[in-house]
């Protein structure tokens, strides 16, 4: 074979006891390193049973099964400084079997791993304590019953959901080579970190991990490496089950090196595996490690204690029996153990710390600029004049597709941030991502690290996922694609924003106004579904200078995603010496146009491509002498973040006279509407056939809105 389609198998003598801990060969003596090693692993597995223990809830089995390669990797391996767990060439570790979170929380109280406020700062208190251990799963803990980001420093993701994390990590690994390409230089490496991400069964059978996995082998991410726990058991039972595929083959397909290690217990081989991934520097690395789940008693199922069960306390007195401990001891760590990271993890961790301190310092000495957009990346900050260049669209009645407008305004900022780059799901020439500017670096590849243009290939799900790992590394990414398509991406879009990071979406042929293409690309109820997710901000705007305020906005969000929806069609460029300026787009609603007197007798309320219909609509209104207020609404986030005076000045409370209008299901806009308002929306799917056509068919026309008026007035 090949040496890229080798797929290498350390054998090793298997000798697992009932407790999953493989003991002393009679007859033959522990080194006293050797039983430090143990004593450490131990204490990581009785942590985890007796939190789980305690809250009567979570999975104990997955977490002492891996404790000897959590404490391989983060003990002899793992470049990280558990003083200062926010810098920047830290070793990556993502847990995403998030179900066995016990072992992240153990390791990082052993650790030492020191907490950060919000702000970044280092804090005096341990990012886990021994009482959040004993708080595990319990209301308010910072241990939840899945690793949340930002509760905890040293929890790099929210893990849960399967497969999610190690999509994560190919973002994470992406950001690293970017760093490297565009910061490092000759004789001075800022970036050169790895990234870890240990997976489950599970996490192999979710399709998300199956299109990172591919595109990582596509990419060539050397400094990524997964450890595949191999362990056979899901809730159900055994694999067999449900899954027979050779995970080994399947990788080496993806372009991957496999190493197996046929026993979790072993050390050596898995200090022999962590070294051949640092020495591969062609591809990612998949790692598959043979586990057993055993507990005291020989006759226990694994798959209790591995999936969302308590041991029971005689089942922990037997199992630390075997392990020679203290039977009735809780939470205990014995002495020396914490010692004994700090003199493996954090020594080393202080060293390469200190030496990456001295290395930025001379990079600051040599290269100003470059050093002042690093400081501006890693503090969440944009450059001085990030917004110089934002375009001013003239009025145009024939006027511009917003996905057009948007690919303009996206180069003009992406010019003036290097770390704002992104792609799209195989629909660049749709969406109009490419960045194209002199200095936009092409497209990022092995050969070009630098590069911005990303293609995810036709792979929503894993786009999303890896734009939430690009996104926890300071980049600041954008994925575009179909709006209707949105449904690929929405479990990535809610961990988006349920860590609070700002990932774009940009989100094109927004409406039944697709055409031809017909109801199977034609999104319905999807403005209204994205609209029910807390902590996403969406915007739909209605003309070329509501996209440049849109982004305006954008840019500037620091803990919020955004779904950016935009038209296929073009769309007037709105006069804007005759209506509002478009910068009213901050407060996601505001007054486009209004009766002369400022006291309306009808309000029309509208989205993105429907603004427009609405102006033409209060046009023929005004001449037929009923007052009309023409609100354009691209946020209801934004609108909802403003005070309830601006709220009520712009859809005032004493006009009950109110039509909204929107291309999509009319789910929510009742609460804007009220119970005299009408909605003219989406009750049905789309069809094929020419946009114009379906307007009409669907009663998107000036008429229509005319007609509805005229009823809710009484004329």
């Amino acid at each position: 074979m090949t040496a890229i389609g080798r797929v290498e198998i350390i054998y090793v003598i298997v000798n697992i006891s009932k407790c999953g801990v493989t003991p002393p060969i009679r007859g033959i003596h522990m080194t006293k390193n050797e039983q430090m090693d143990q004593l450490c692993i131990n204490t990581i597995r009785t942590l985890s049973m007796d939190a789980v223990q305690q809250a009567n809830s979570g999975h104990p089995g997955t977490p002492m099964a891996m404790a000897p390669v959590a404490y391989c990797l983060w003990q002899r391996f793992l470049r990280y400084d558990p003083e200062h767990p926010l810098w920047p060439n830290r070793d990556r570790f993502v847990l995403s079997m998030g179900h066995a979170s016990m072992l992240l929380y153990s390791i990082l109280h052993l650790c030492g791993v020191k907490d950060a406020d919000k702000h970044g700062n280092i804090s005096n208190r341990l990012s886990i304590e021994i009482e959040d251990i004993k708080n595990f799963r319990q209301l308010g803990s910072r241990t939840p019953g899945h690793p949340e980001y930002g509760i905890a420093a040293g929890i790099e993701t929210t893990t849960g959901p399967l497969g999610q994390g190690a999509a994560n990590s190919v973002g994470m690994a992406i950001a690293g080579k970017w760093k490297a390409g565009y910061f490092n230089r000759t004789d001075l490496d800022l970036f050169n970190y790895d990234v870890y991400a240990l997976c489950s069964d599970g996490d192999m059978m979710e399709g998300v991990s199956s299109e990172a996995a591919s595109l990582a082998g596509h990419l060539r991410l050397s400094n990524l490496c997964w450890i595949y726990d191999d362990n056979n058991i899901t809730i159900e039972g055994s694999t067999s089950l449900a899954f027979s595929e050779d995970i080994a083959f399947r990788f080496k397909g993806y372009g991957w090196r496999v190493i197996r290690v046929k026993d979790a217990n072993d050390l050596r081989m898995l200090a022999r595996a962590f070294r051949q991934f640092r020495n591969t520097h062609d591809r990612p690395t998949l790692i598959i490690v043979s586990s057993h789940i055993a507990f005291g008693s020989p006759n226990r199922q694994d798959t209790a204690g591995a999936h969302g069960e308590p041991l029971g306390e005689d089942e922990i007195r037997l199992t630390k029996r075997n392990y020679g401990w203290p039977e009735d001891a809780k939470f205990f760590v014995p002495d020396g153990v914490m010692a004994h990271f700090r003199k493996g993890l954090g020594r080393r961790g202080k060293k390469l710390h200190k030496s990456w301190g001295r290395k930025l310092d001379e990079f600051r000495d040599k290269f100003h600029r470059e050093a002042g957009l690093l400081d501006s990346m890693l503090n969440s900050r944009l450059p001085d004049g990030w917004d110089s260049e934002l375009p001013v669209f003239p009025p145009d009645v024939k006027g511009i597709a917003s996905r057009v407008s948007s690919g303009k305004v996206l180069n003009a900022v992406a010019k003036y941030v290097p770390w704002l780059m992104g792609g799209s799901a195989d629909l660049a020439p749709s969406t109009k991502t490419l960045l194209t500017f002199e200095d936009a670096g092409g497209d990022f590849s092995t050969a070009n690290p630098k590069g911005r243009n990303f293609h995810f290939g036709i792979r929503e799900h894993a786009m999303g996922s890896i734009l939430n790992g690009l996104a926890l590394s300071r980049i600041r990414p954008y994925g575009a694609t179909f709006l209707i398509f949105s449904d690929y991406a929405r479990p990535a879009m809610r961990l988006s924003a349920l860590m609070e990071v700002p990932t774009i979406y940009i989100y094109t042929h927004d409406s039944i106004s697709v055409g031809e293409d017909g109801p199977t690309h034609q999104p319905i109820e999807h403005i209204a579904s994205l609209r029910a997710m807390p902590g996403l901000i969406t915007i739909r705007p209605a003309d070329a200078n509501e996209v440049v305020e849109a982004w305006r906005v954008i840019m500037q969000l620091r803990h919020e995603p955004v779904a950016l929806m935009l038209t296929r069609q073009n769309i007037p460029t709105l006069d804007r010496s005759r209506y509002a300026p478009a910068s009213g787009l901050a407060k996601g609603a505001y007054i486009l146009a209004d009766a002369e007197d400022g006291k309306p007798d009808l309000l029309l309320i509208a989205s993105g491509s429907e603004v427009s219909l609405c102006i033409d609509a209060s046009e023929q209104l005004k001449s037929e002498g009923i007052k009309v207020r023409v609100v354009s609404m691209p946020s209801w986030e934004l609108f909802e973040k403003q005070s309830q005076e601006y709220r009520d000045s712009v859809i005032l409370p004493t006009v009950s006279a109110r039509i909204a209008v929107e291309q999509g299901a009319t789910l929510g806009w009742e609460r804007y509407v009220g119970d005299n308002g009408q909605i003219i929306g989406m009750h049905t799917f789309g069809a094929s056939a020419p946009f114009k056509d379906l307007q009409k068919k669907f009663g998107f026309t000036s008429d229509k809105v005319v007609a509805a008026a005229k009823v809710l007035v009484k004329i």
